[in-house]
C-alpha cells in the first residue's frame, strides 16, 4: 500500500530492495489488496524473480464491496492470482467490512461455499476479514464464522474505537490470530505529533523514536500476532525489524504507559468534546452511536477534517442500521449516565453539522445503498 510511486505505477526496483531487506531480516508476511494500485503485481513480480514465493506468506483481499455473485468473487480472485504470479494465497481476507450486514450479503450470494471450495483445492490456505467499524459489529462478525484470522485498525489512539482492545482480546480468547493495520495511523503518530507530545517522549529517559513508541505499545500485548507497517524505505524496514526483534510482550513499564498518556493528552488538546468512549451513554434508544460520532468529531480537530469525516463514514455512516445524530429525539437518557457531564444533546447537533455537510450526506447515503444492496436483516 505504501510502495513508492514512479510515474503512473510503482517503483518496483526500490520496492524490491525493501522487500529483500525485510526478508533477510526475518519478515515472512506480506500484505496487499486488490485495490492497492499496482501493489499485487509488484509483489508478485518481485517474489517470482527472487525465488521467494514459497518462502513467505502472501495476504491479499477480496474487494467484497464489488461482489454480487459467486462468479464475481471467482473473477477477482483469478485476477489476483495472475497479478501475484501464484496458484494460491496464504491469507485471504474479506476486505473492509464495517457491519455484519456486509458479511451477510456475501453469505447470501454463496461466499461460504466458494470459500470452502477454494480451501479444499488449496487455492486459499486461510480465510479472514479486515475490519473498520464499531466494536459491536466486529464481535458479531467474529462469532458468525470459523475464521482463521482477522485484521483490525489498532494503535494507542484507537484503543477504544473500531474493534479496539475489546475486539482484540475477544479474538485472542477464541484462538484467532489478529493482524494489526494502521499501527502508526498512516504515519500521523510520527509526523503529526504536537510539540508537547514530542517533549514527553524526549523527557521519558527512553531513546525511542515516535514510531518505536507506537510499535512497542503494540508488541507489548501478547494478543497481537502481526503488526503491519507501511514501510517505504530501507531505513524504515531496518528500524521496524529491529523494534520487532527486541520487543517482548509485557515489558513496558508503568512510566512508559504514563508517557503515552501524556502524549495522548497533548494530541487531544484540540478535541471538541471530552468523550472517553466509556459507553455509559449507550445503548441509545434511537440507535445513535454517540461515542463513535464524538470520536470522529474529535479526529476532525486533532488530525484534520478529511480524516475525521472518513472515520465517521467507516465507523458510523456505513452501518446497516442508521446511527446518525439526526435520529436523536433529545430524551436525555444519555446525559443522566455520562461521567463527564457532557451536554450530549447539544454536542450531537454540533458534531453532525461538522461531520455531515450536504456533499458528505449525499456520498454516505449513496455508499450505504451500494454496500448494503441485497443484504437481509
Amino acid at each position: 500500500m505504501r510502495f513508492t510511486k514512479k510515474g503512473t505505477g510503482i517503483d518496483v526496483a526500490k520496492a524490491e530492495q525493501e522487500i529483500l531487506t525485510a526478508y533477510n531480516a526475518g519478515v515472512n508476511y506480506f500484505d496487499t489488496a486488490y485495490v492497492y494500485s499496482g501493489s499485487e503485481a509488484a509483489l508478485g513480480e518481485i517474489l517470482e524473480r527472487s525465488g521467494l514465493r514459497d518462502k513467505v506468506y502472501i495476504a491479499t483481499k477480496l474487494p467484497q464491496y464489488l461482489i454480487s455473485t459467486k462468479a464475481a468473487a471467482e473473477k477477482y480472485f483469478a485476477e489476483e492470482l495472475n497479478r501475484l504470479r501464484t496458484d494460491h494465497v496464504d491469507y485471504y481476507l474479506m476486505h473492509h467490512l464495517t457491519d455484519i450486514a456486509m458479511w451477510e450479503r456475501l453469505k447470501n450470494v454463496g461466499i461460504i461455499d466458494w470459500i470452502r471450495e477454494k480451501k479444499a483445492s488449496g487455492a486459499i490456505r486461510n480465510i479472514g476479514f479486515s475490519y473498520h467499524g464499531n466494536t459491536e459489529n466486529f464481535l458479531k462478525i467474529l462469532n458468525d464464522y470459523d475464521w482463521d484470522m482477522c485484521q483490525i485498525q489498532y494503535n494507542y489512539l484507537d484503543e477504544v474505537s473500531q474493534a479496539g482492545r475489546k475486539g482484540l482480546q475477544a479474538a485472542y480468547a477464541k484462538g484467532i490470530p489478529v493482524v494489526i493495520m494502521e499501527p502508526l495511523r498512516g504515519g500521523k503518530l510520527v509526523n503529526m505529533l504536537p510539540g508537547q507530545a514530542k517533549a514527553a517522549m524526549a523527557d521519558s529517559g527512553r531513546t525511542w523514536s515516535p514510531a518505536e513508541w507506537g510499535l512497542r505499545w503494540l508488541y507489548d500485548q501478547p494478543e497481537v500476532t502481526v503488526v503491519l507497517s507501511g514501510m517505504n524505505s530501507r531505513a524504515m524496514v531496518e528500524e521496524n525489524c529491529r523494534i520487532a526483534d527486541e520487543t517482548v510482550p509485557g515489558t513496558m513499564t508503568e512510566n512508559d504507559f504514563a508517557v503515552l498518556e501524556q502524549v495522548k493528552k497533548a494530541i487531544f488538546a484540540n478535541e471538541k468534546v471530552g468523550c472517553t468512549s466509556c459507553r455509559y451513554c449507550m445503548p441509545c434508544p434511537r440507535g445513535v452511536d454517540i461515542p463513535g460520532i464524538f470520536r470522529s468529531w474529535n479526529t476532525m480537530y486533532v488530525e484534520g477534517k478529511t480524516q475525521g469525516r472518513f472515520q465517521f463514514a467507516q465507523a458510523v455512516g456505513l452501518t446497516r442500521e442508521p446511527a446518525f445524530a439526526s435520529q436523536c429525539i433529545e430524551c436525555g437518557k444519555c446525559e443522566l449516565h455520562c461521567p463527564q457531564n457532557i451536554p450530549i444533546r447539544v454536542k450531537l447537533k454540533e458534531a453532525d453539522k461538522d461531520l455531515r455537510p450536504l456533499p458528505y450526506k449525499i456520498g454516505i447515503n449513496a455508499a450505504r445503498a451500494f454496500m448494503f444492496r441485497g443484504s437481509r436483516k
